[in-house]
């Protein structure tokens, strides 16, 4: 069993601060963390961890990774034994993704090291993970993680903490080297896993095979980390830049992940309640005990989910460093890198739209920034830029106002700075728009009853709402149910092509107006 490093002993009598000279006391100034170094030798030798993104993206990172010439291996899913070692290991008042994702490793490299010994797992695993400077205690992650380590007695154990704004700033580490190339593969094998996760999320609510969505989604995530590990790109900028926009590896696989999903029988007309997750970026990204399953959990109760793609975040990125540049027009060159970052965001979108029709045009489309950005501007800064910023208040309205979703579910981990921001924002937004059905769920990874009865309770207005509307559907198309399966059954269809949005939020109720021709 490892021994934990000795806390020291902070209960002093007054006898003891009496006997003590102030004077000649020894001041320890706070220093950063500073991992051992990764040397280009290592990587045969160690493996790199990492997690907190859903099961596909990791995947796909790890054929990335791999294929770049590491050891790559992804952490298992965090569950409520992490969350408990978390906060046993640093501080209890952190936020419980820093909880979750800590303990995580934590427990890893604990059962590792009883079975192989502490030098063994020091020697052969590190881990890397996203940093920031942000306004949140995101930015103090160094911290927590070091602490707990400490305190299993692996304070050896090396952290790589890769900069949101500077993804190649760990290139400085010889063995660890995030070069334009190999940030171009993972930002593709993300956008691939996105649009795969929604098809998953689109269909499955309908199959009539339990089972069948996931087995076509696992089928095509394995053919996608084959692919992230055996594609390569070019190292010069212009040919990169080509390959990145161009190359087709990866539409291939995803073609192929089309004809499986397509094969999947659905019934469409069942009417679901859709609910667009939102928050903070870990919350809202999991599938798993650190957000209460919500994931699964929506889809038992009767709903179609509309999960938050990671995409979307990295657009966002590149608004942030835009609006940066933007602000200081004065600079030299700043006009020209407004212009190449504005051409980068462009360039995401077009990306992910060659994957989404090669899975049919069924994933959802993106939406721009700029009217993310516009929607939220009367209730939040843009230049507050913790979290996600302004986007949650866009996304919410956007979801809202656009007939994407009947409801909206914002997960916030428990006092954290930037989503606590948001939902005060939430509360000016919800005035301009009553009939908006928002769940601010708090969670805390410990008070899951609590959590998931107040999204019940607004859940259930949901069902009403699209009730509601799949029979107003059904009387703008002049039909009833079993007449519209009728005339589906006798009309050419694909359940991979995305239905015509002609006013309701509903794939039914959506499918009910395009058979009929009408509008709501």
């Amino acid at each position: 069993m490892l021994k934990p490093t000795k806390r020291p002993n902070f209960s002093l009598t007054f006898n003891d601060i009496e006997g003590i000279d102030f004077n000649s006391t020894v001041q320890n100034d706070y220093r950063a963390y500073t991992p051992q170094p990764f040397l280009g030798g290592d990587r045969q030798q160690t493996t790199l961890l990492f997690g907190g993104l859903t099961w596909r993206a990791e995947k796909a990172l790890e054929g990335v990774l791999r294929g770049s010439g590491y050891r790559a291996q992804a952490l298992p899913a965090a569950t409520r034994s992490d969350l408990l070692r978390g906060r046993e290991l640093a501080d209890v008042g952190q936020c419980c993704p820093t909880a979750f994702t800590a303990g995580n490793l934590a427990n890893f490299l604990i059962r590792d090291a009883e079975k192989r010994g502490a030098s063994n797992t020091t020697r052969d695993y590190a881990y890397f993970t996203a940093g920031s400077c942000g306004s949140c205690r995101f930015g103090q992650y160094h911290q927590t993680y070091e602490l707990a380590l400490n305190n299993i007695g692996l304070d050896a154990f090396r952290l790589y903490f890769v900069a949101q704004k500077d993804p190649i700033a760990a290139e400085k580490e010889v063995g660890l080297q995030f070069s334009p190339d190999f940030v171009a593969k993972a930002i593709l094998a993300i956008l691939a896993a996105d649009a795969i996760q929604d098809v998953e999320y689109r269909l499955r609510p309908f199959e009539l095979e339990p089972g069948s969505v996931n087995r076509a989604a696992q089928t095509a995530v394995d053919e996608l980390q084959d692919a992230c590990e055996s594609f390569r790109a070019p190292k010069m900028a212009v040919p990169l830049l080509a390959w990145t926009l161009l190359s087709r590896n990866i539409l291939r696989v995803l073609q192929r992940a089309r004809s499986r999903f397509e094969a999947v029988p659905v019934d469409r007309f069942r009417v679901k309640a859709k609910v667009k997750i939102t928050g903070e970026f870990y919350l809202q990204t999991v599938e798993g005990e650190p957000n209460y399953n919500i994931h699964s959990w929506l889809e038992s109760e009767g709903a179609e989910v509309y999960p938050a793609p990671v995409a979307i975040w990295l657009d966002y990125l590149i608004r942030c460093e835009q609006q940066r540049w933007e602000e200081r027009n004065y600079a030299n060159g700043a006009k020209r890198r407004v212009l190449a970052l504005n051409l980068a965001s462009n360039a995401l979108n077009w990306r992910y739209d060659q994957m989404r029709r090669a899975l049919g045009g069924l994933p959802h489309q993106l939406p721009r920034q700029s009217e993310l950005r516009s929607l939220a501007a009367p209730y939040y800064d843009s230049r507050l830029m913790g979290g996600e910023g302004d986007m949650l208040i866009g996304k919410a309205i956007w979801a809202h106002t656009k007939r994407k979703a009947h409801m909206i579910a914002e997960l916030s981990p428990y006092s954290c700075m930037p989503n606590t921001m948001s939902l005060g924002a939430m509360a000016a937004v919800q005035g301009n728009y009553p009939d908006m059905l928002h769940a601010a769920l708090e969670v805390k990874g410990d008070s899951k009853v609590h959590a998931l009865s107040r999204c019940q309770m607004i859940l259930t207005e949901a069902k009403v709402q699209a009730r509601k509307e799949f029979d107003l559907a059904l009387k703008a198309s002049n039909l009833t149910l079993s007449e519209a399966r009728d005339k589906l059954a006798k009309t050419p269809h694909s359940v991979m092509r995305p239905l015509p949005e002609r006013g309701a939020a509903g794939t039914a109720a959506n499918l009910v107006l395009q058979l009929g021709n009408a509008h709501l």
